[in-house]
C-alpha cells in the first residue's frame, strides 16, 4: 500500500493538470468499486462552463436562503456535490439537483476562485423522464417544490407517454395528490383528449384543494 501511495503521489506531482489527474483516478477507482450503485462514490471537479442548468427545475429559493447557502459554502466548502446527467448532444453536464449550489459559484467570485472555476458533481444515468423525476424527488425530499414547476414536469411526462401510475411511482406521489395537482392548475383541460376514468373524474370534482 505504501508503494502504491508513493506512486500515486509522484504521478500527481508530475501531472500538469492535477485536478484532471485526480478525476481520472476517481474514475478508475469507481470502475472497480463495489459501491458504484451510489453516484456519490465518484465526485468529480469539472469546469463551470461544462455544467448547465435544466429547464424544468420546480424548486425556488428565497434571497435570504441564497445568502445562507453562500455563507455555508464559504465557511464549510461544498459538502454536497451537484447531481447531473451527461448530455452527449450538448457535451455538457445537465443539472438534476443542486442548481442553487451551482449558482453560488457563478454569483460569488471568492467561491469560484477558491474552486479554480470548477464545480463538484456526480453523474447519474437517466433518460429525460427519469431525470425530471429525480429532480422532483430531490426537491420533495427537502420539502421544496413549486406547483408550476411540478405541473411542467408532469405535463412533459404525460406527453412522453407516462401513465398516472408510473408518474406517481417515479415522483413519490399519492394518486390523489396527482389528481389535486391537475385539478387546481387546470391541468386536466390541457389533456382533454386523454381518457380519464369515471372514478378519477369524480375525485377531481370533489377534491379539497386547501392543502395547496
Amino acid at each position: 500500500m505504501e508503494r502504491l501511495q508513493r506512486l500515486i503521489k509522484e504521478t500527481y506531482e508530475a501531472a500538469s493538470d492535477k485536478i484532471g489527474f485526480m478525476n481520472d483516478l476517481k474514475e478508475f477507482l469507481y470502475s472497480i468499486s463495489l459501491e458504484k450503485v451510489n453516484p456519490v462514490d465518484r465526485v468529480l471537479w469539472v469546469p463551470m462552463d461544462m455544467v448547465k442548468a435544466n429547464n424544468y427545475n420546480p424548486n425556488a429559493v428565497a434571497k435570504q436562503e441564497m445568502q445562507l447557502l453562500y455563507t455555508s459554502i464559504r465557511e464549510d466548502g461544498y459538502t454536497q456535490p451537484i447531481v447531473t446527467i451527461w448530455s452527449e448532444e450538448e457535451k455538457k453536464y445537465i443539472i438534476v439537483d443542486g442548481f442553487h449550489r451551482n449558482l453560488i459559484a457563478r454569483m460569488y467570485k471568492d467561491i469560484a476562485q477558491r474552486n479554480s472555476g470548477r464545480l463538484p458533481i456526480v453523474v447519474i444515468d437517466k433518460d429525460i423522464n427519469d431525470r425530471m423525476a429525480s429532480t422532483v424527488r430531490h426537491n420533495r425530499a427537502r420539502g421544496k417544490h413549486s406547483v408550476d414547476g411540478m405541473t411542467n414536469i408532469i405535463y412533459n411526462m404525460i406527453k412522453n407517454g407516462e401513465s398516472d401510475a408510473v408518474i406517481c411511482k417515479k415522483l413519490g406521489m399519492e394518486p390523489l395528490e396527482l389528481v389535486k395537482l391537475k385539478h387546481i392548475t387546470g391541468f386536466a383541460k390541457m389533456f382533454k383528449n386523454y381518457e380519464y376514468s369515471k372514478a378519477i373524474d369524480k375525485i377531481v370534482h370533489h377534491v379539497d384543494t386547501s392543502d395547496y
